[in-house]
């Protein structure tokens, strides 16, 4: 009996320092900070993953998520330029940069994080959307937007030890009341444009009609005059050989039986082979 009373002992005192070893590990993993705290108050923060030790019963500690988070704000009522009600609907990508700023200012709540979040990312939205008007709204969605209300929240959430990394509309649409009436005005607007483009195109037309009509009508007075000149020129060789041939005995009468057969050529022409001359016609003469 007094020999087991010692070794109950050394088991206890074995079992109380493995407690007291176990409950002074602290495991780190990479998705967290973990906040070590001192009789209620955060002593310091450890952000690299493994294993680290803490003062058993004295420090206590707890995690905060360390990865990039994920916030869906509610659909809100945002008011163009022009006064204009459109309904915008996002998610917002964040994340803690500075554990211990985040648990001193927002009490270690993720919840208080995105409520900050929701009121910075709503004002920002407003304020972007009411320097456009609903039509630029409508037809320029894009990065710009985003990149604009990045722009415009700044750093005004680095207070609170996080980072807004982006804002992404899901949805940024016309109320379902007057979407219709919208879109049709829309519509007619693009058709107004369509027709004064329309009718530009065609003046300019008619415009180019007109002119290459003129240059056609130029080109073929120019080109009926040359013909004329040519005519009259071939006409004036005509009359000179003409002339030539009758200034010349030979050369007339050899003309003259010339032109009588080509005469009787063509009196012969059809079906009709027979050739009937009066004695003193001059085209008889040539069968004398």
């Amino acid at each position: 009996m007094k020999k087991t009373i010692p070794f109950i002992i050394i088991l206890f005192i074995l079992l109380v320092g493995v407690v007291i070893g176990s409950s002074s590990m602290v495991i780190t993993n990479e998705d967290e900070y973990t906040l070590v705290k001192q009789f209620g108050k955060i002593d310091r923060v450890i952000s690299e993953a493994g294993l680290s030790f803490r003062i058993p019963f004295v420090e206590t500690t707890s995690t905060i998520p360390k990865q990039i988070l994920l916030y869906n704000l509610a659909p809100s009522d945002v008011i163009t330029r022009d006064k204009k009600t459109m309904i915008c609907d996002c998610y917002v990508l964040w994340e803690i940069t500075d554990a211990l700023k985040f648990a001193q200012s927002l009490n270690m709540s993720l919840g208080n994080a995105e409520s900050r979040i929701d009121t910075v990312v709503y004002n920002a939205t407003k304020n972007v959307i009411s320097s456009m008007t609903q039509e630029e709204v409508i037809s320029g969605r894009s990065d710009a937007l985003q990149n604009e209300i990045i722009e415009t929240i700044g750093t005004s959430v680095q207070q609170y030890g996080i980072r807004i990394l982006e804002v992404e509309t899901k949805r940024l649409d016309l109320p379902s009341d007057n979407k219709t009436a919208v879109y049709e005005r829309m519509i007619s607007e693009r058709d107004n444009i369509a027709a004064t483009y329309t009718a530009e195109g065609e003046s300019e037309a008619k415009v180019i009609r007109n002119e290459t009509d003129k240059q056609v009508a130029i080109m073929i007075s120019n080109a009926e005059k040359e013909a004329e000149l040519l005519r009259a020129k071939g006409e004036g060789e005509y009359m000179r050989i003409l002339s030539e041939a009758y200034s010349d005995e030979s050369k007339a009468e050899f003309y003259d039986y010339t032109r009588s057969l080509e005469a009787a050529k063509e009196a012969l022409r059809g079906g009709n082979k027979t050739l009937i001359l009066a004695k003193d016609s001059p085209l008889a003469q040539i069968f004398y």
